[in-house]
């Protein structure tokens, strides 16, 4: 166990805005995260994993503690799927790219994804028509009252969009401590309906119908590589608003007006999803900078840091964004990343 004072926390979160933290201790096995958990019972803390998705808007924190587990452990094995723990602190897209090495798969639409395993079926992370979900057998967690661990199903996680039920019922009620992840074999089904994963594996001289898959998440990181700053170069947290699901009658009457607007079906029964980032950029934030606050200029979707940003800035353009978004179109956005 590892514990620090006034700690400068911008190397240790991808928007790498300037926060401080009284106290952190970074733990690296379950021991010591109980042991920091039963020392700061009575006092609220933050639990930090990789800070891919998260934006300090105060610049002071009293207590973080900070999941460093790591260890990748495979506990039931057929000839058709795979059964295996991966603790918290394991960085996600590395635990994607051991899945593929070891011809574990499901994940490949997943890869490049910042931040770590922990964070996983917190935020139900998604990309490219699949969601992390679906491979997740069980979680491991740490009850923050009681210290009591627990093996809490599937079903009980109540997964929906970029959502699970340890982000509403049970926010802050649970650490993390691994994911177990049921993943195929064999008789896995690729996805890559998804029509830029199909344009790249073709630049990649590779028909979808016969891509392993290995080469998806090649065409998965491209994709990302093109579209996406590099967090180590532009402060961001990647998507920073959720794509909105709307009334079927208001996507009728924007499509009306936009014929082009992209749509898609919602995961929410009698809803239509929109493209937030199409509805920031015909808003006229792309490309969009005040200081060092701004809206990428390759992908409205994306807030960046360009140097000195505070949270507090990059906080109050999103407000504005938002309140345009909602002007403009009669669409509420609602913040993917969370906000401390």
């Amino acid at each position: 166990m590892l514990i620090q004072k006034q700690v400068n926390l911008q190397p240790w979160h991808t928007f790498s805005t300037a926060s401080t933290a009284a106290e952190l201790v970074q733990v690296s096995s379950q021991k010591e995260a109980l042991e920091a958990m039963s020392a700061w019972q009575e006092k609220p803390y933050l639990v930090l994993g990789g800070g891919s998705n998260l934006l300090f808007v105060h610049e002071k924190i009293e207590r973080v503690l900070k999941i460093s587990l790591t260890g990748v452990a495979p506990v039931e094995e057929s000839s058709e799927h795979v059964v295996v723990d991966v603790a918290a602190g394991v960085s996600w897209h590395e635990w994607v790219m051991q899945s593929l090495e070891n011809a574990w798969f499901g994940l490949e639409n997943l890869a490049l994804i910042p931040g770590q395993v922990g964070a996983a079926p917190m935020q139900n992370i998604g990309a490219y028509g699949v969601e992390v979900r679906h491979f997740i057998d069980s979680v491991e967690a740490i009850d923050r009252k009681t210290q009591h661990i627990h093996r809490i199903s599937n079903s009980d996680c109540a997964f929906g969009y970029r959502s699970s039920a340890f982000k509403t019922a049970w926010k802050n009620r649970y650490v993390i401590s691994s994911v177990r992840f049921r993943l195929a074999k064999a008789k896995h089904k690729i996805n890559h309906e998804y029509g830029a994963i199909k344009e790249e594996l073709s630049q990649m001289g590779i028909h979808p119908d016969g891509a392993s898959p290995s080469e998806v998440a090649q065409a998965v990181m491209a994709i990302r590589k093109s579209k996406l700053p590099d967090p180590k170069e532009i402060g961001n947290a990647g998507s920073f608003f959720k794509n909105p699901s709307v009334a079927p009658e208001l996507a009728e009457a924007l499509k009306s007006k936009h014929p082009n607007m992209p749509h898609y079906p919602s995961e929410e029964a009698g809803r239509v999803k929109l493209a937030a980032g199409w509805l920031i950029e015909q808003a006229g934030w792309k490309g969009f900078r005040e200081g060092d606050a701004g809206v990428h200029v390759r992908q409205a979707l994306v807030l960046v840091n360009y140097g000195s940003a505070s949270g507090q800035q990059i906080w109050n353009l999103a407000g504005q964004i938002q309140r345009s978004v909602q002007q403009q179109f009669g669409v509420e956005l609602e913040p993917e990343v969370n906000a401390i």
